[in-house]
Parts: structure tokens; sequence; C-alpha cells
């Protein structure tokens, strides 16, 4: 019998799985969807603290028109400080000429208004009068990433102002590497696995694939040196991409100090990825990263609701800003401004005790960054007037 049992349902068995493969073959394939984030300083009002109003509206309009003639499926449109924030939703893949060319044509057309409102600083992060097909090396900062849209996608994107690109380190360690902040990583079977981080080296321009718990301590040997090492993008060891930052270095580019680099980041969320609340959770300590005043001091990056991204005390404490969507079908549902929520007073307090305790420091060092990080800056202008044989290094 049981014999018997064995040949009558192993026929039926198999005649499902053709059915569901047949079924499988000919179901439509789901359609990917692209998320950048491209960020430029096209002029500051008053100072480095905020964007005019007018420039905020032309991106906007520019951008509705691209949305109108179909480069783009939906838009949004804000500032983290001086900096121009464009989030675009599309179906052209990562480093799409047309997307790239959009983004460039509005920080164009924003920096000639900035310098008819003699806004200032009109411009900086332009480093180049020609597009050439991406503005990656080009000035702006771009983060991209291409994914199918789950049945539910919440998303966050971070927006920094008066730091640089290794800011994001620390806390891309504590959402996908750190159990004491993501218990997800203990207890979520999807997420048992750890993930895979990409790290790119700024001044070596490599990236370099490490994988997470299993090479953990290897990874903080670069990314605990982050003007040095920053991660670039983090993957589930599915290959699915999770995470994305900007890694744009303007000093590295442009040979000279222009500005500070604002990095931007967006970090999926839930249903086998770090919670909406993980994501969050390392912005409650204010750690220490370098920017601020002239790009040459260490500062707590302090977490703030939108209408507190406007720094100005010594043009600080650097400030980050997350605004959090829903994406239907491209389409951005929202924002959230995540970092209104009082339950962050305590870390916008830290973040003014250590800013207070290093401003009495002055020009001294830990407060100003060491000479080595400095090289970018004007310092070396300085110095060649007071050392004449002092020779600059170069890399």
């Amino acid at each position: 019998m049981k014999n018997r049992a064995r040949a009558i349902t192993r026929p039926a068995r198999a005649k499902i799985s053709s059915r569901t493969r047949a079924a499988a073959k000919s179901a439509p394939k789901a359609k990917a969807i692209t998320l950048s984030v491209l960020k430029a300083d096209i002029g500051g009002y008053v100072g480095h603290s905020a964007s005019h109003p007018e420039i905020l509206a032309r991106a906007s309009l520019m951008l509705d028109n691209g949305r109108s003639d179909g480069a783009i499926v939906d838009y949004h449109v804000t500032n983290c400080g001086d900096d121009l924030e464009l989030i675009m939703t599309h179906r052209r893949g990562t480093n799409n000429r047309v997307i790239h060319r959009l983004a460039w044509n509005v920080f164009l057309s924003c920096t000639e208004l900035a310098k008819e409102l003699k806004l200032y600083g009109a411009g900086q992060d332009m480093l180049s009068d020609a597009f050439s097909g991406n503005v990656k090396g080009m000035g702006p900062g771009v983060a991209e990433m291409e994914f199918v849209e789950r049945k539910s996608e919440p998303v966050l994107i971070f927006m920094a102002d008066k730091c640089a690109p290794g800011a994001w380190n620390l806390p891309l360690y504590r959402m996908f590497a750190d159990p004491f902040n993501t218990i997800g990583l203990v207890i979520d079977p999807s997420m048992h696995g750890g993930f895979k981080f990409e790290v790119h080296d700024l001044k070596g321009g490599r990236d370099i694939m490490m994988s997470c718990p299993e090479q953990m301590y290897d990874l903080l040997v670069l990314i605990g040196s982050p003007e040095n090492y920053v991660i670039k993008n983090v993957y589930r060891k599915s290959g699915e991409i999770a995470a994305a930052s900007s890694t744009q270095k303007l000093a590295l580019i442009a040979g000279r100090y222009v500005g500070k680099d604002d990095p931007v980041m967006m970090v999926r969320c839930q249903s086998g990825l770090p919670a909406v609340g993980e994501a969050m959770e390392p912005f409650a300590f204010p750690h220490m990263i370098s920017g601020w005043m002239r790009g040459s001091h260490y500062g707590p990056l302090m977490p703030v609701p939108h209408c507190q991204a406007t720094p100005t005390r010594f043009d600080g404490p650097p400030r980050v800003i997350c605004f959090g969507f829903q994406l239907n079908n491209g389409k951005l549902v929202g924002p959230r401004d995540m970092f209104d929520d009082p339950s962050y007073d305590l870390a916008r307090q830290k973040a003014n005790e250590v800013a207070d305790y290093l401003r009495r420091h002055g020009p001294f060092e830990p407060h100003r960054l060491g000479f080595q990080d400095m090289e970018y800056t004007t310092l070396p202008l300085v110095l060649a007037k007071l050392l004449p044989g002092r020779r600059r290094k170069r890399k």
C-alpha cells in the first residue's frame, strides 16, 4: 500500500509543480524602481545657514516639468542648511544620463538664480561647466539604488550639512552590524545571516566588499578611519541593495577646499532589513564627525527636524535631517519629518554640550583638524607665507 500511495501521489505533485512553474514563467516580471538623491550647495541664505525659498521653488518647477515629460515618476525637493536636495524616483536605473542631466540642469539654473539673488558661495559645488554623462566627479553629491518594490516599501532619506562623507560610517555600521542597536540581527531569521558592506577607499579610488559578521573586525579597521574609507552601499547576503550613500569628497575632486561635502544616504527598512526604529536609533548618539566651520573642525552630528536645519553657531554644529517615505509604484508618499520627535531631545542637548566643550578649544586640536586632514583647506596658503621653504605634500 505504501508503494502504491507513492505511485499515486508523485504524479500529482509533479503536475502541480509543472503548473506552478508555467504560471511563474508567464507572470509579468516586476519592474524595478530607482531612487536617486542628488544634492549641491549652489548658494547660501544667509551665509551658509539655509537655502532661499526661490531656489527651492525653481527646482520644484523644473522637476515637475521632468515628471510631466516622463523622465521621472515622482520627486520631492528640500534642503538641509544651504544644500539643495533633489529626491527622485524613476525607472531608468542608476547612473542614468537623462536623470543626471535633469539634476545638473536644475543645479545650473538655480546657480544662476543664486547669483541674481547674490547668495553666498553661488555655485560652489559646481566644479565643471559641461555635463559629461553623469554628475559623478563634477561636484554634486549622489546616492542611488535600484530595486523591486516590496508589498510595503518604507525608505528613509538622511541628509547632512557641514560634514564629510564619512559621517555615515558609524550609523550604517550600527544599523546593519551591531546587535546592540539592531535586535533583528539576533532574533529575525531573515537578518541573522548579516549583511555585506561595500567600502570606498577615498584616496585609493577602489571599492572593497566585506561581509558581516564574519569580517566585522576587518571592516572596523577601515571604516574606523572615516577620512579615508567610507561605506558606499550595504547589501543583503542575496545581493539585494539595502542602503546607499554619497561618497564624493569635493576637495579630492577639485584639489583644493571648495566647501563641505554634506553627504546624503538612503536606507530601505522592514521585512528582512532593519526596522525604521532600528535605522533611526544610531542618531540618538551625536557622534563626532569632521566638517563644521570651513570644513576644518570636529563636531557632534545633531539630529534635528527640518525647521532646525539652519546651522548658525560657528556655522554649526553639523546637522542631519531624515525624511521618511512609503513608495507606492514609484510614488513618494510623504515625507514624514522623522527627527521631529522629542525622543531626540537628549541627543540634541548632548550635541550642544559637546559643541560648547569643543568650542572652548578655539584654534587648538583636537577641535581643529590635524595638519594632514587640513591639506585641502586654506591653511596651506597661510603656511606657505609663514614657512616659505615648506612644500605642500600631494598624494
